[in-house]
């Protein structure tokens, strides 16, 4: 009796009215609390004026020459032909390629195993943690600058350190540049991804575990088989993240290397602003910002379609 009396305090009566002729009616009563399309309208008022907009301006002034002052004039084609036989262009888009996939290929699985760790409860963990998660904190020009003083060839660190760092011109050779712009962006932003897989382990559900103890299953086959299959999503959702911050990083060269040793370290973004406000040629600049939104765009939506993130369930469904 209880049980029914509470399954029908749940369902909402419908309205009864008086129809035509004196017949009732009933009429139903919409759920309160339904957000309507009023709720989305702030937000996509913003997005429209902030995103959209712009967008369509660039793409527009793509097929300008334009200088900064006076009024484009439209040149037709002529600024995407000359960006794509630019061969510093070309160059600049494998070396952002091959700066993104040294990022997802280091600071995934050290992001991973640092947000596996911190979802624990070792001792000292919290206080470790916040230490850890300082760099966060920072902006990636105050990071930049930190290590472009600590990295000084002159007073810095390789100075005092001959027989690793060699002559201690970390930035005057190609590789050893790459190498540093890496290091940097993982020191900085693997916190970021680690409180992601914190997050998600923490949200593994304990009676998996216990089963598996159960079974005699010890702790990295606990890892292997239980906790790395619950961090897809946490996965795909990192590496989104981590392929689109690598394809858009800007601030980080243009500090530590000023896209040298001469071209060896110029990226699509910083090539785009040399472009735009270095030579005043914001119609071509303005090509190049839209090939790398296209390029950044393209790449997110084949993750998603091959990763099958859109059609993400929760990890506790079934539980």
């Amino acid at each position: 009796m209880t049980t029914q009396t509470t399954q029908t305090a749940r369902v909402r009566p419908a309205a009864v009215t008086v129809g035509p002729g004196g017949r009732p009616s009933r009429t139903r009563v919409p759920e309160a609390g339904r957000p309507g399309v009023a709720w989305a309208l702030p937000a996509t008022v913003f997005f429209a004026l902030f995103a959209i907009v712009p967008l369509i301006m660039v793409a527009v002034l793509s097929f300008t020459s334009w200088n900064g002052l006076g009024t484009p004039r439209f040149v037709g084609t002529d600024n995407w032909s000359a960006v794509f036989g630019d061969p510093v262009m070309i160059k600049s888009i494998w070396l952002s390629l091959l700066l993104t996939v040294l990022g997802v290929v280091i600071q995934t699985p050290l992001s991973i195993l640092l947000g596996v760790w911190a979802a624990g409860r070792q001792r000292n963990r919290a206080v470790l943690s916040a230490i850890y998660f300082v760099p966060l904190l920072l902006s990636a020009t105050a990071v930049s600058v930190l290590w472009r003083a600590l990295l000084d060839p002159n007073f810095g660190v390789p100075s005092q350190a001959p027989w690793l760092f060699g002559d201690g011109n970390l930035f005057g050779d190609q590789a050893t540049a790459i190498g540093v712009l890496a290091f940097v962006s993982t020191w900085q932003f693997t916190p970021f991804h680690t409180l992601i897989y914190q997050g998600a382990a923490r949200a593994v559900p304990k009676v998996l575990y216990q089963a598996a103890e159960i079974d005699g299953a010890g702790r990295y086959r606990q890892f292997f088989h239980i906790t790395l299959p619950q961090l897809r999503n946490a996965v795909i959702t990192s590496t989104i993240l981590m392929v689109v911050g690598g394809l858009t990083t800007f601030e980080t060269v243009l500090i530590l290397t000023q896209g040298g040793p001469g071209t060896d370290t110029t990226i699509t973004p910083y090539h785009m602003y040399q472009k735009a406000f270095k030579g005043f040629d914001f119609g071509a600049g303005s090509a190049i910002a839209l090939v790398l939104v296209v390029a950044a765009s393209v790449i997110s939506l084949v993750m998603v379609k091959l990763s099958g993130y859109d059609k993400m369930r929760s990890s506790l469904e079934g539980l």
